[in-house]
C-alpha cells in the first residue's frame, strides 16, 4: 500500500505542477513568438479602443482618477501591467469599433461586444461576461405578479410588448409564440415602458442592464428571472468580452489565460458597478 506521506507528497506534486502550468499559461510570449506582442512592446503602449457601454467600461467624467473603469478596463490594465507598457485608450464608435482592429488602429477592441457568428468571422473574442433579457411588468398586475418564470409569459393571458425592428423584437415572437403580441413603434426609451404603463401589455422585454435604470427609475415595476434583480438572467444570453483581430493565435491565448486567472476580480467589479446603478 502507498503510505500517506507519500499519497501527501504527490498531492503537493501536482498541485504545484498545476500552479506552473497556470502560471507558465499566462507567462507573456516570449520575443519572437508573437508579432503583436513584440510590437507592443517595441511602441511600449498597448492601445484600446474604448467607447462605453455600462457596466463592463464606463466613462470617468469627475476630473480624477482614471478616464475608464469596470472590468474590461481592468483587464485592459492588467495586460499592460504584465506587458509593460503604457495603456492608451482610443475612442471609437458604435461603426469603427470592430474594423479598426483590421486596419491596425488599436491592438485590442476593449468596447465591451456580445460575440455573434458574424464578428467571428473577422474576429477572435476574449470573453469575461454576458449579455441577456429580463422580462418586466406592472406589480400591480396580478398575472404577473403571481408568475413565477418567463415560461409563465407564454401564453394567451398575456399580451408582450415589443419594438418594431428592436433588438428584442425576433425573440419575443419566438419566446412567447402563444401570447398576443404587440409591436410599437421604437422610441427612445430602452423599451415599450409606455405600454406597460398604460396597461395594453403586460410585459415588455428589456436587457438585464438597462432593466436596472429603469427599476430605479420608474416605481411599482417588478421583473422575470427573479434572482439577483434579474442579473442571473439567461434568457437570449450572448457572451460578451473584447476583441482581437483574426490569426493572432498566440497572442490571444495568452490574453485568455490572464483574462481566466482575473475572472474573480472582473466579475466582483462588474457586481460593484451594477450595484451603484440601483
Amino acid at each position: 500500500m502507498i503510505g500517506s506521506k507519500v499519497i501527501s507528497g504527490l498531492t503537493l506534486a501536482a498541485s504545484v505542477f498545476a500552479f506552473s502550468v497556470s502560471a507558465f499559461a499566462a507567462d507573456v510570449p516570449a520575443p519572437g513568438v508573437s508579432p503583436r506582442v513584440d510590437a507592443i512592446k517595441k511602441a511600449g503602449v498597448l492601445r484600446v479602443g474604448v467607447l462605453a457601454n455600462t457596466p463592463w467600461l464606463v466613462e470617468n467624467t469627475t476630473g480624477s482618477g482614471d478616464a475608464w473603469q469596470g472590468p474590461a478596463w481592468l483587464l485592459a490594465q492588467e495586460y499592460a501591467t504584465q506587458l509593460g507598457v503604457t495603456l492608451q485608450p482610443i475612442p471609437v464608435s458604435h461603426e469603427t469599433k470592430v474594423p479598426v482592429l483590421a486596419s491596425n488602429q488599436v491592438d485590442l477592441s476593449i468596447t465591451p461586444l456580445a460575440e455573434t457568428p458574424e464578428r467571428l468571422k473577422v474576429v477572435d473574442f476574449v470573453l469575461y461576461s454576458k449579455t441577456a433579457v429580463c422580462v418586466f411588468g406592472r406589480k400591480d398586475n396580478k398575472k404577473f405578479a403571481e408568475a413565477t418564470s418567463v415560461d409563465a409569459v407564454n401564453n394567451a393571458d398575456f399580451t408582450v410588448a415589443y419594438f418594431i425592428g428592436g433588438a428584442e423584437e425576433n425573440w419575443v415572437k419566438e419566446r412567447f409564440p402563444n401570447a398576443k403580441l404587440r409591436g410599437v413603434t421604437s422610441s427612445s426609451a430602452p423599451a415599450p415602458i409606455e405600454e406597460i404603463m398604460a396597461k395594453r401589455a403586460d410585459v415588455a422585454a428589456i436587457n438585464r442592464v438597462q432593466w436596472v435604470l429603469l427599476n430605479k427609475k420608474v416605481p411599482g415595476l417588478t421583473a422575470l428571472p427573479q434572482e439577483n434583480n434579474c442579473q442571473d438572467s439567461n434568457e437570449k444570453a450572448a457572451p460578451v468580452g473584447l476583441a482581437v483581430d483574426k490569426g493572432q493565435d498566440v497572442f490571444v491565448e495568452w490574453l485568455r489565460a490572464v483574462e481566466k486567472d482575473m475572472q474573480p476580480k472582473l466579475t466582483a467589479d462588474e457586481v460593484r458597478i451594477v450595484d451603484t446603478m440601483k
